[in-house]
């Protein structure tokens, strides 16, 4: 008797559990939510060449003026993003 019981009780659980998860698959899917964007102001990134090539001609001008360490370090990133 108990095995029977068991039985029923663990046979309408799966009905039951199924039928749940039926209803979850047929239901509309949620349309995402919009993901957050960079402000219109943000400047666009250059390119890895244009980068690159930015970076050897700071470094070739820290060279010429014999810079070192972080008197260096300075220059080139005011070089870098066109303040010289």
């Amino acid at each position: 008797m108990k095995t029977t019981i068991l039985a029923v009780t663990f046979g309408l659980g799966l009905l039951v559990s199924g039928a749940a998860y039926a209803t979850d698959a047929a239901a509309p899917a949620a349309t995402p939510s919009p993901t957050p964007t960079t402000t219109a102001t943000a400047a666009p990134k250059p390119d890895k060449a244009a980068t690159e090539a930015r970076s050897q001609e700071c470094s070739k001008e820290a060279d010429a003026k014999g810079l070192h360490g972080k008197e260096r370090k300075k220059f080139r990133e005011k070089c870098k993003k066109g303040d010289k």
